[in-house]
């Protein structure tokens, strides 16, 4: 289990890289990266998500328990960042790059950890994980953008509207209806959904790259530790909590440790350029948090893969 999450970091970490040596060479040119960010974050990223729920094979897993322990830890852990924002320093724009970086994971390190585990049951299990977190994490990322983003503090109603037309969270939620409803997707559809999201992925880890201003790296020094503590120590210690109490073992019980143990998500500095986060701090955090995921994520699961199957 252990090696099979490594090596999928391995990947990521290199596209990050190549990102940063196409920006400073220059190539394609400036211009190019905006609109790859927007074309990731409207069109890509919500194939992406609305392929994988819609197309999820759920036979012989414990769906609703594993949705539970894993929407109850990601939301206990946010609860308490949010509870604690004051106390560690966070304002603003930075606050919601800590906090996505505390939240989010990324679903291509997930899956892929998973299926190389448990085979073909991995990708059910993996399924039902990205059908459990992807939205939970994208309404709480969407209510703190419009809390601490620099768009200001809207009203309720708008906040509402935001949410209603955020194109990820439309996305997770017409996945899960087409899985629910049993009406899956169109034989034509479903491979251009397919293709457009395997797209998201290696452009979206790009755009990471592109961002990435070594020269800030200093003032990335506590956000970077803060967030991390939480992502690797704070969430899988919560999720092993939650898999206790809601009699969660074995395979699904690994599966939430897992992808609750991962690095964030490329997405996250996505969401934070098109919503009004601190996008640069978001970038350092995924790069920071990708290196530190193939120390971090090893000793984790050895420390608590026993308590949570």
């Amino acid at each position: 289990m252990i090696a099979s999450v490594v090596l999928a970091l391995i990947p990521i970490g290199l596209l990050i890289a190549l990102g940063a040596v196409l920006r400073r060479a220059g190539f394609p040119g400036e211009t190019f990266w905006p609109q790859a960010e927007r074309l990731s974050y409207y069109v890509l990223l919500p194939a992406l998500f609305v392929h994988g729920l819609a197309t999820a094979h759920l036979d012989g897993v414990p769906v609703f328990t594993l949705a539970l322990a894993l929407m109850a830890a990601t939301c206990a852990v946010a609860a308490g960042l949010l509870a604690a924002r004051q106390k560690l320093g966070f304002e603003g724009a930075a606050f919601t790059s800590v906090f996505q970086g505390g939240v989010r994971f990324n679903n291509y390190v997930g899956v892929s950890a998973t299926i190389g585990v448990f085979g073909a049951q991995g990708i059910a299990l993996a399924a039902v994980a990205n059908a459990a977190i992807v939205p939970t994490v994208n309404i709480l990322c969407v209510l703190v953008f419009a809390r601490f983003g620099t768009g200001g503090r809207p009203q309720p109603a708008a906040i509402l509207r935001q949410l209603a037309l955020n194109p990820l969270v439309v996305a997770c939620f017409l996945g899960i209806g087409l899985q629910a409803t049993g009406l899956g997707l169109p034989p034509g559809i479903e491979p251009m959904l397919k293709a457009l999201g395997q797209a998201s992925l290696p452009l979206g880890l790009l755009c990471v790259g592109a961002a990435l201003d070594l020269s800030a790296a200093r003032t990335w020094m506590r956000p970077v530790l803060v967030s991390s503590v939480v992502k690797f120590l704070v969430m899988p210690f919560a999720t092993v909590l939650a898999c206790r109490a809601f009699g969660l073992h074995g395979p699904a019980a690994a599966t939430a440790l897992i992808f609750q143990v991962l690095p964030t998500a490329s997405s996250s500095y996505i969401m934070a350029r098109q919503l009004g986060g601190d996008a640069p701090l978001m970038a350092g955090i995924i790069a920071a948090q990708t290196i530190l995921a193939g120390l971090a994520i090893p000793l984790v699961l050895l420390g608590l893969q026993g308590f949570a199957v």
